[in-house]
């Protein structure tokens, strides 16, 4: 399946966009780590207010999204390669795995919750033949998904990778101003759903679709249509 692009934007206009609901952005992203916040909790987190409701741990995950939005915003002209991933890990998986495994793809196996399916051991140049070969989709909203959808499925870390590869589809749309990606918290449940069928067959048709309809702000529509053809 290829997806065509669904927005149209210069980088500026990206750019903008992404500043003006950043905070939409990291409120979304943490629900879908299981961070039970509020988008005024995550308001007041990132105005450095405290929040009761929410422990120590939850409150820095929350900035750490903040740091790696702001690094992200900041880099934009960095190719998407291993060392940007491996930045992406250290800035985001901060307080979830020991500081030995930060930025560092994993040498050990990792279970998943939802399903019996282990992704092997990551190969750094498996990884990079493959992400070199998505970029020659014509479509940037396609290679964007797809590089995220590669990465969430090989798993190259201990802890994170989730939000490692929606910070990679970030850049990519940005870039190319193409809008941004952003899980509704109340598509949640759909999302990792599928994410666990793309898992165990490794076909991503299903969670393409899901996230190219459901996942994707921006302005000035294209009105293009999704093609099932395979590339």
């Amino acid at each position: 399946m290829i997806v065509p692009d669904k927005f149209h934007m210069t980088k500026e206009e990206n750019l903008f966009n992404a500043k003006r609901i950043l905070v939409d952005s990291i409120y979304k992203q943490a629900n879908l780590e299981g961070i039970a916040v509020t988008y005024a909790q995550t308001e007041d987190i990132l105005n450095n207010v405290n929040v009761d409701a929410l422990t120590p741990t939850e409150i820095n995950k929350v900035c750490c999204l903040r740091d790696t939005w702001n690094y992200v915003l900041n880099h934009l002209d960095e190719p998407v390669n291993l060392a940007f991933l491996e930045t992406i890990h250290e800035l985001v998986a901060r307080f979830d795995v020991d500081y030995k495994y930060l930025g560092k793809f994993r040498t050990e196996d990792v279970m998943i919750s939802g399903t019996d399916w282990r992704p092997e051991l990551p190969n750094a140049e498996t990884i990079l033949q493959n992400l070199t070969e998505i970029q020659s989709s014509s479509h940037s909203t396609d290679k964007a998904l797809k590089t995220g959808l590669l990465l969430m499925r090989t798993q190259p870390f201990k802890d994170g990778n989730k939000r490692v590869s929606s910070f990679a589809i970030n850049k990519i749309l940005i870039v190319n101003g193409k809008g941004l990606f952003n899980v509704p918290v109340k598509l949640d449940g759909q999302f990792k759903q599928l994410l666990v069928d793309y898992y165990e067959t490794n076909n991503w048709n299903n969670i393409l679709l899901f996230m190219y309809e459901n996942c994707l702000q921006g302005i000035n529509p294209t009105n293009a249509t999704v093609s099932m053809e395979n590339e």
